[in-house]
């Protein structure tokens, strides 16, 4: 390829034509791994007989991304449309799926952080974006994870195998795309654009700036206290200025209850709050005037600069919080959040002397706004929030089912054909009607009525008219009968079997005969079942009401690849199931967090929580994006660091931190 022809469209067709070579790459280097390291012998005999159709499956999986990149649309699908009702669900075994792709996008870029941040600024300028993100870069770590993990799903292991063959193709996958990046970045030196991508990647960003504030803090113990803060800021003041050193500017303002030097700590602290590169302007603008409100509180209250829990400062943080959670300053949701947060500080700045009993007022009335917004937000996916939440009670619904039709069976005498197929297929049917439409709905009652409806359709006619009355019915009775065997898919050779034997059944009672050909009525049942039948409708049992291990057994958190928080990784000591517990519990619906969840980083709220605490809904910034995170999903995003609350760095602490930065700056 020519230096000068060097284009948007010209990288990508390299990522193209070098498919090839890296799914052979990873072809060989994933069968070493897989011989050479013995906790994953395990899979080579899935492996071996699948391993031909890995290579096709991992070359289509990147040609459709990469193809969606050079059309200028987003290689991992994130642009598509969606529908604002639809609704996904994250259980476990996806969680384990996300922690894979989060492992290996981790490990691609570890070996390859220079190269993907020199192709980031190229990509972000020829799109004339200022302030680059990985996102920018079509040909980033994340669309050959993601294509990796669409080959991995498509080998017949289970969910903790798949797991592990992701883990062992990280390092083959990572060292060639090394290579490969290394040979674009070339590229660009021979095309003379490094100068253009260092230009494009200069100045002070929001990473640089959360450097200084991370290394500041770090000085004490990762957290910053207020009488510390005083103390630096007299210390500074009070120093004799050097030869030739301008005096700093007088801090200008009233005189308050904290003196010159509390004065100027609050007036610097301010400044930094108002400088915080998260805030979008509109919220720095509501901040702004607050300052007024705050500097009249520090008149009269000395706690203000002692109290890192001071109303002030908590009403601060939630706002900051909240507003971190929006992309775009137009957002009509945080538009709506402004005006609202407008009218709770409005009797602060009309107050002259305010108190911080009404902050701590107006901090709960903010909150209650948060929440109720929130709850908005996921009203369009109260239809499938209200299905999850039945899900939980399919087990138990499904027990008293069987319950109740094995003692009505039972009254009746009905026959093993019958009896097998109420117990088994048609018990499912009610219970997954139950869960779809609700448990007391009419589609549910129509179910139920249906096995009195069966029953009767086996029985003598009594006369003529109920003969009559029998052949009017049986097409509506077999209708209802296939459309509730196709709702659960049941297989096609079953519902054929189960039909063709009604069918006989219902053939011989309309000739007048008995249900049975050997003369026995279907209503007689003497025979007790057989240990044999016993036993397998246990087994039945069993196996329908535990459809996956993944969803009740936890994961070895020992073989995860990300960095565990602390305490969470000893997930078997009773320490770190409290914390994880605790953590859980004290989740609150309007919180926003940055989580992983299917395959990609998300800034997500949480709008809904189920009664039982099993399930949460949590809606994206862009108000369409909806998952809904099981219990366990959570906990695993949890240990492997793939869940981060934005209130857990508040405003106020990030503010002390580049303070002390500043003053270290100034020594």
């Amino acid at each position: 390829m020519q230096a000068q022809a060097l284009t948007f469209q010209s990288l990508i067709d390299e990522a193209i034509a070098d498919a090839p070579a890296l799914s052979l790459a990873l072809f060989n280097g994933l069968s070493d791994e897989l011989k050479s390291r013995p906790q994953y012998h395990m899979l080579l005999e899935a492996w071996n007989r699948r391993r031909v159709d890995f290579s096709a499956s991992l070359e289509s999986a990147l040609g459709q991304a990469l193809a969606a990149a050079r059309e200028g649309r987003d290689p991992l699908g994130k642009d598509r449309p969606r529908d604002a009702d639809s609704l996904s669900l994250v259980d476990e075994r996806q969680a384990l799926q996300d922690v894979g792709i989060a492992h290996v996008i981790a490990t691609i870029e570890d070996q390859s952080r220079a190269e993907l941040h020199q192709l980031g600024n190229f990509f972000a300028a020829l799109r004339g974006i200022a302030r680059p993100l990985k996102s920018d870069n079509p040909l980033r770590a994340a669309l050959y994870a993601h294509a990796l993990n669409q080959a991995v799903q498509q080998q017949p292991l289970d969910a903790d195998g798949r797991y592990a063959l992701m883990r062992a193709a990280a390092d083959p996958l990572a060292r060639h795309l090394h290579e490969f990046y290394s040979l674009l970045c070339r590229r660009l030196r021979e095309a003379k654009l490094s100068e253009m991508v260092a230009s494009h990647g200069a100045g002070e960003r929001a990473s640089d700036l959360r450097q200084r504030q991370f290394k500041a803090l770090s000085l004490q113990d990762g957290r910053a206290t207020l009488d510390h803060l005083a103390q630096r800021v007299e210390d500074v003041n009070s120093r004799p200025q050097r030869l030739g050193q301008a005096e700093p500017p007088p801090r200008m303002g009233p005189a308050s209850a904290l003196g010159a030097p509390g004065a100027d700590l609050l007036s610097r602290l301010y400044d930094q709050i108002l400088a915080d590169p998260t805030l979008l302007p509109p919220l720095k603008a509501v901040l702004a005037r607050l300052q007024v409100a705050i500097v009249r509180l520090s008149r009269q209250d000395v706690s203000l600069l002692r109290r890192q829990d001071h109303p002030t400062w908590q009403l601060l943080n939630r706002v900051a919080a909240h507003g971190a959670g929006f992309a775009r300053a137009d957002d009509p949701d945080l538009r709506e959040f402004l005006q609202a947060l407008e009218r709770q500080i409005q009797p602060l700045l009309e107050t002259a002397q305010p108190s911080a009993a009404m902050f701590q007022t107006a901090s709960a009335e903010v909150e209650h706004f948060i929440r109720e917004q929130a709850l908005r937000r996921s009203r369009s996916s109260a239809s499938s929030l209200a299905s999850l939440e039945r899900e939980q009670h399919r087990d138990s619904w499904r027990r008293l089912l069987r319950e109740q039709l094995q003692a009505q069976l039972d009254e009746a005498g009905a026959g093993q054909l019958l009896r097998d197929f109420l117990l088994g297929p048609w018990t499912e049917v009610i219970t997954q009607t139950m869960v779809k439409e609700g448990r007391d709905s009419a589609q549910a009652q129509r179910a139920v009525d249906l096995v009195d409806r069966l029953l009767a359709s086996v029985q003598p006619p009594r006369d003529a008219a109920a003969l009559k009355a029998l052949r009017v019915q049986l097409p509506g009775l077999v209708q209802a009968l296939e459309q509730g065997m196709a709702d659960i898919q049941l297989p096609a050779d079953k519902r054929q079997a189960f039909m063709a034997e009604l069918m006989a059944m219902h053939g011989r009672v309309l000739r007048g005969l008995p249900a049975q050909p050997d003369g026995r009525h279907e209503a007689v049942h003497a025979a007790a079942p057989s240990p044999e039948d016993l036993l397998q409708q246990l087994l039945s049992e069993r196996e329908s009401q535990l459809p996956s291990r993944w969803a009740h057994e936890r994961v070895d958190r020992g073989v995860l690849p990300t960095v565990p928080l602390g305490l969470y990784q000893q997930h078997d000591s009773a320490e770190a199931r409290k914390a994880m517990a605790d953590w859980l519990n004290q989740l609150q619906i309007g919180a926003w967090f940055h989580l992983f969840v299917q395959g990609e980083w998300r800034t997500a709220q949480i709008a809904w929580i189920s009664e039982s605490r099993q399930l949460f809904l949590f809606v994206g910034q862009d108000a369409q994006e909806r998952h809904s995170l099981t219990r366990g999903a959570l906990e695993q995003l949890l240990v492997n660091g793939l869940i981060a609350h934005l209130e857990e760095e508040d405003l106020v602490q990030r503010a002390m931190g580049s303070l002390l930065q500043d003053l270290d700056d100034q020594a």
